[in-house]
């Protein structure tokens, strides 16, 4: 049997201090470190647990998803804007900012929630006699295995250097930390190492975990395990087993992409209807919110509608909007011109793709919340395409760059790729796909590439004229300073912390 997890999830608290967030005790559960796990049903809350966390705002319905974007130059600050994340827009990041260690130790309190479960499971086992419920419990450990993996990944892209198979054993990567209970001195691994680490533990998870995604959007499955997979390896340059993975996450018989020329809706195509009410045939895993339960509010600062006016901290760079073709529905689904409650009356394409899930907005007055969509199926064929590209297949990438786009344009005929275009026309089409979920600064890092801002209309002075040449020390973000500082670990620092 598959047993089914409550949907609703209590909001897990991140406590933050002068001591080091390895040391925290796991929050979500409520179940006492020294009873441990008496039943299935006290793995199952544990496992709930773990699935809050990923509603902290830190993580994907916020900071985890919003930031390494508007680092790079995807956007704009608006004069008269509040200066929220003025610092990474600015590329002022300090090992004591805020944002950083927020999200440092929201993803490790997860990860103490895993290795918590992971010390308890064993003796649980010995308990349960029925075979059902020792199925189930097989399950729930492939999703904690899962769930300390993506954290662990999360870790490795934010703060450490892009993959190379050459050098990977020189550079650092992170504390891999396996057990609450009977912790390892906290030093961090090699690049390389931690990666196996997090290939490891996606074996565990694709050999338990029975969820499938025809029954489930909001909990880890076979096809967010193969997911997981391509990106990782992608990112580690092995392309032969990217595009495996892809491919296993492509063929899934339940899940294909949204398109923009099928309506869900009178008013809305599939494509719209992902984004404003968080369901659709494409979306492998989200982080699954009630209006009662749920995170941050990925849309505010692009938005912060006060039922008058709009007065958005950031706007769209008019290169990045350029990219969309009128032909190319994603450009009314992620923005709409509208004029500014400023008094310089910026009228600008503001980004709605966060604008909020409307049962929220309509029945609760909730506004700029979406579930995040972690995983969807068009960053697969992006992610197979890519590879291809990078074994010279150039014919294979462009077919699934045309089967992308004829979903997202109103009519598309062919693309073509070629060994002199192929890694812009790659880039471009990321950007227009995933704009705004987090994946900008991975990709200019692991592509050895800079950027530059040049001012536009109303857009601040301070990071307007920024400069930024490949493999600046702050792709990579530092580590926290109270991390470096705890007297019960070695962490060395990163370049960016100097």
């Amino acid at each position: 049997m598959i047993h089914k997890i409550k949907y609703y999830i209590l909001l897990a608290v991140i406590s933050l201090g002068a001591a080091s967030c390895l040391d925290k005790f796991p929050d979500g559960d409520g179940i006492p470190q020294e009873r441990g796990m008496q039943s299935l049903s006290d793995a199952d809350q544990r496992l709930t647990g773990i699935y809050a966390g990923f509603k902290n705002s830190a993580l994907y319905s916020g900071l985890l998803t919003i930031l390494p974007d508007i680092q790079t130059d995807l956007v704009y600050g608006v004069e008269g804007y509040s200066n929220t994340y003025g610092a990474f827009w600015r590329w002022e990041i300090l090992p004591t900012n805020t944002e950083v260690t927020s999200v440092y130790a929201a993803l490790y309190n997860i990860i103490g929630s895993c290795n918590l479960f992971l010390d308890d499971v064993e003796g649980l086992r010995e308990k349960l006699i029925d075979d059902d419920e020792l199925d189930e419990l097989l399950n729930i450990e492939g999703q904690v295995h899962f769930a300390r993996a993506l954290c662990y990944s999360e870790l490795i892209k934010l703060f450490c250097k892009a993959y190379d198979p050459a050098t990977a054993e020189k550079e650092l990567g992170m504390a891999m930390i396996t057990s609450y209970k009977n912790p390892e001195k906290r030093v961090r691994a090699n690049l390389k190492d931690s990666y196996a680490f997090v290939l490891k533990d996606l074996k565990k998870a694709e050999e338990q975990i029975t969820n499938e995604s025809k029954e489930f959007m909001s909990y880890f499955t076979q096809t967010a395990v193969n997911a997981l997979y391509a990106r990782i390896y992608l990112y580690m340059q092995d392309w032969d087993k990217a595009i495996e993975y892809a491919t296993n996450t492509i063929e899934d018989d339940y899940l294909y992409l949204a398109s923009t020329n099928s309506l869900a809706t009178s008013t809305q195509s599939i494509y719209k209807y992902m984004w404003t009410n968080d369901n659709s045939t494409e979306i492998i895993w989200r982080v699954g919110f009630t209006p009662t339960s749920y995170g941050g509010a990925l849309g505010r600062v692009f938005l912060n509608y006060n039922y008058i006016s709009y007065t958005p901290d950031y706007v769209v760079a008019t290169w990045a909007y350029n990219l969309y073709s009128t032909n190319d529905q994603r450009r009314a689904a992620f923005f709409r011109n509208t004029t500014t409650g400023y008094s310089h009356r910026l009228t600008w394409p503001l980004l709605i793709k966060y604008e909020g899930n409307e049962s929220f907005r309509s029945g609760y007055n909730i506004l700029h919340v979406n579930m995040p969509k972690v995983f969807r199926m068009s960053e697969q064929y992006l992610i197979r395409a890519e590879a291809y590209c990078q074994k010279k297949e150039y014919t294979k990438a462009a077919k699934d760059i045309t089967t992308l786009r004829t979903a997202r344009y109103t009519t598309y005929t062919s693309t073509s790729l070629t060994a002199d275009n192929w890694l812009e026309e790659i880039s471009k089409e990321r950007v227009r796909e995933l704009y705004m979920e987090g994946f900008r600064l991975q990709d200019l890092k692991r592509w050895h590439k800079g950027f530059e801002r040049t001012p536009q209309q109303n857009s601040i002075k301070e990071g307007s004229s920024l400069k930024i040449e490949a493999d600046d020390p702050l792709f990579v973000w530092p580590i926290p300073q109270h991390e470096i500082n705890s007297p019960d670990a070695d962490i060395k620092p990163n370049e960016s912390n100097k």
